[in-house]
């Protein structure tokens, strides 16, 4: 079966991207380990490897244009994926010339519509990241108190304050300095509740947040299924949440996100009926086009692939330098 892709990236979190309705049939799930085993390696994989793939299937509710999953690069799956979520949205916009529309996810359908470019050569796509809940339950998190909402959890540090949200990946996120950042500390936590733990059953996403200042916030996360990674779309939004409800930051005004791949811009909306919802603003970029047989992505046979360069990751890089 032969198969077209792409390589692509939101803020350098990266991906291969493979459109399932144009293939002769669906992949089993047999097949999509194989091919995350054979692409995704960092130390084997192709192009260097990838954080995960993304597959578009067709949707089976009416309002979507199409369904986006996200299989990590240890195989397992996100219930969602901001970085990424921006990567398919600029797939199907070109595939079907449509500027907005929703995509469907695990959890929801999210809106999503192009943008105004960051810089030149970089294009650009919002996202809608939804829901949110507090509640330790949606985590799962074993503990007897309903939500941790800036509390110490002593099992993890006697110092460090964190918080708990489902955006709908769950997160852990505290705000610390830049020394901090940098440290030990970071590893030594996010490795154990992402081990086994008696705290996170099913693990959970790890952000370390410094506030730059008003409405600029620098994020690095340790992200479930992956290890550390250049950007987390969903932790950049729960970090923003966050910010916005302990930091007297604002609702509905920009706030720019900086992390080690890049930088992205987020919103944070209050509904009285509904509670909050983010919206995630950065690059969607195509760094090579991707064809070959699947018995040959699947078994390493990356010299018998017809792969093409584009020019989008030097743009990204002169964006970089501005940022």
């Amino acid at each position: 079966m032969n198969i077209h892709m792409q390589k692509v990236h939101g803020s350098e979190n990266d991906f291969f991207l493979i459109d399932e309705m144009n293939l002769e049939h669906t992949f089993t799930e047999q097949e999509i380990d194989r091919l995350r085993m054979s692409l995704c390696n960092r130390e084997t994989g192709l192009l260097g490897g990838a954080d995960g793939l993304l597959l578009v299937e067709g949707s089976a509710k009416s309002d979507s244009l199409a369904k986006m999953r996200v299989i990590n690069s240890d195989g397992s799956e996100a219930s969602m994926c901001g970085n990424g979520l921006r990567t398919v949205a600029r797939y199907l916009a070109e595939k079907y010339s449509k500027e907005s529309f929703s995509v469907e996810t695990m959890f929801a359908d999210l809106k999503v519509r192009k943008a105004p470019n960051l810089a030149e050569g970089v294009t650009t796509y919002q996202v809608e990241i939804s829901p949110v809940r507090f509640e330790t339950k949606a985590i799962p998190m074993k503990t007897k108190r309903e939500t941790i909402i800036d509390e110490v959890i002593p099992e993890l540090s006697s110092t460090l304050r964190f918080s708990v949200v489902a955006v709908p990946n769950p997160h852990l996120i505290t705000f610390v300095d830049h020394q901090t950042m940098f440290g030990s500390e970071f590893e030594r936590i996010a490795r154990y509740v992402n081990g086994e733990n008696p705290i996170f059953p099913d693990g959970i996403n790890v952000s370390f947040v410094e506030v730059l200042e008003k409405n600029e916030l620098f994020v690095r996360t340790f992200e479930r299924g992956v290890g550390f990674t250049n950007a987390c779309g969903t932790a950049m939004c729960a970090s923003s949440l966050m910010h916005v409800l302990l930091h007297d930051g604002d609702f509905g005004e920009p706030i720019i996100v900086k992390n080690t791949g890049g930088m992205v811009k987020t919103l944070v909306h209050e509904e009285d009926a509904e509670g909050y919802w983010m919206e995630l603003i950065g690059n969607a970029a195509i760094t090579y086009i991707i064809s070959g047989d699947l018995s040959d992505l699947s078994e390493g046979r990356f010299d018998q692939l017809n792969i093409k360069e584009t020019t989008e990751q030097e743009d990204y890089l002169a964006f970089l330098k501005l940022i």
